[in-house]
């Protein structure tokens, strides 16, 4: 199993995608409780602009217990591919649970930002993309206004008289 796995991500990286996911589906079948295979299939499809076809192989990859880097890559996955349908309250629950699992992850506060925005919870958004880019940016300027940037994230409704 590992050399095909082996190869489908490769062909992945190659460009092959349809190949890949060709692969992929194929150890599904034959290890279906393999939460790794079950990740990995997941994702082939969403390159593939098949995310609807990713979404219960995502959750599967997720019940069957995945861990560490790849239940985190996972986690953002199947919240942007939720997002991406429409269906932003799966993709509420899944980013909630990847930022309790690793708050240090800035892409999956950034993709639940945009989960935010599609909610309509603008000022949240909003205050997430702000603090993220305070702390993340190496640009001189905005370092050079970093406590103010962060101290107006959560603020930016208020008018000082």
């Amino acid at each position: 199993m590992k050399e095909r796995l082996d190869k489908a991500l490769q062909l992945r990286s190659e460009g092959e995608l349809m190949a890949a996911n060709q692969i992929l589906v194929e150890l599904v079948e034959l290890h279906p409780q393999d939460a790794l295979v079950n990740y990995q299939c997941a994702w082939s499809f969403d390159v593939l602009g098949r995310e609807r076809e990713a979404i219960p192989y995502y959750e599967k990859a997720v019940s069957l217990g995945l861990s560490g880097e790849d239940l985190e890559g996972a986690l953002l996955g199947m919240g942007s591919t939720y997002r991406t349908l429409g269906d932003y309250e799966g993709s509420q629950r899944t980013f909630r649970k990847g930022m309790e699992l690793f708050p240090d992850n800035r892409a999956m506060k950034v993709f639940y930002a945009m989960t935010l925005y599609n909610l309509q919870q603008h000022p949240q958004a909003m205050e997430i993309l702000l603090q993220c880019i305070a702390e993340s940016s190496n640009d001189s300027e905005i370092q050079k206004y970093k406590r103010a940037i962060l101290f107006y994230s959560d603020q930016l409704d208020k008018v000082w008289e």
